[in-house]
């Protein structure tokens, strides 16, 4: 039996990610996320004011919404499963957070605050490309030198993250080796020389979970489950599929080589459309 939440379902991102007890949990993968950049000594949690993009599931995209000190607007999202037109989709999300500052009047001068889109991927995507993480803003194309900084979004590909536990150098890369394997792990490594980690031991541990947390959990769990259970048919299905129309082409191929072959040598097409099961008029076409 597991001893920590899988952080992939619902329960287990907003227990470690969305809730006021584990905020020192955010704000410290948020800068390590953004090391060099930014330091984010508070952050607020918002009611969820995204517009409902997604089919209503759960089990397969859900997003943690808040503000941080400097009034910067960011959104930590995790997806279980690839979404048609993915790249579109995420550019109009954090599009629509930044036109909805707005406001009317000739007093409001665009004071437009950055959002960040901090996106989980437990899938890749050809869209963003084959790296674990993907930074993207808007570009001089010119000089290549970042245009704004008002606009970014940060893609997480966690199939591309390979990383032993000790191969990881960073506090960021310890994060996301805990991440994508605490569910398999009987105690959390770099416990002991963090303090953040500790915490998130605790929180994480099933055990420390109350009777409705776990029943909501167990319910988080097995739509995950059956997720995993439908993209993996999903995917043998069209394996399958593909492999049979690929033999059909095949056939086909072999077909119209072997009926040019005999009409070149002087068959009558009759006979080759007996042989091949081709038509009179598709031989004569060759």
């Amino acid at each position: 039996m597991a001893k920590f939440i899988n952080p992939f379902t619902d329960v287990g991102f907003k227990r470690i990610f969305g809730q006021e007890f584990s905020k020192p949990l955010l704000l410290d993968f948020l800068n390590n996320l953004l090391v060099g950049e930014k330091t984010i000594t508070e952050i607020t949690f918002l009611d969820k004011e995204q517009p409902a993009m997604y089919a209503d599931d759960r089990s397969l995209i859900y997003d943690i919404y808040c503000t941080t000190d400097d009034n910067e607007h960011i959104i930590v999202e995790m997806q279980n499963k690839e979404q048609g037109y993915f790249k579109k989709r995420s550019i109009y999300y954090i599009s629509e957070a930044i036109a909805r500052q707005g406001e009317r009047g000739a007093q409001w001068q665009y004071q437009i605050n950055a959002v960040y889109l901090v996106a989980f991927l437990n899938f890749s995507n050809d869209e963003i490309g084959n790296t674990f993480r993907t930074d993207v803003a808007l570009m001089n194309m010119s000089t290549k030198e970042v245009f704004s900084r008002d606009m970014r979004m940060i893609y997480l590909q966690l199939p591309f993250f390979t990383k032993a536990v000790d191969e990881c150098d960073s506090g960021f890369e310890r994060w996301i080796y805990v991440l994508k394997n605490m569910e398999a792990l009987n105690r959390l490594p770099f416990e002991a020389q963090s303090s953040v980690f500790q915490k998130l031991a605790q929180i994480a541990d099933i055990s420390a979970l109350s009777k409705e947390e776990r029943m909501k959990y167990d319910e988080g769990i097995k739509k995950y489950r059956d997720t995993l259970c439908v993209m993996e048919f999903a995917i043998e299905k069209g394996m399958k599929e593909g492999m049979e129309k690929g033999m059909e082409k095949g056939m086909e191929q072999e077909r119209l080589i072997h009926a040019l072959k005999m009409k070149q040598k002087g068959y009558p097409i009759s006979d080759i459309s007996e042989i091949t099961g081709m038509t009179e008029a598709e031989i004569s076409a060759l």
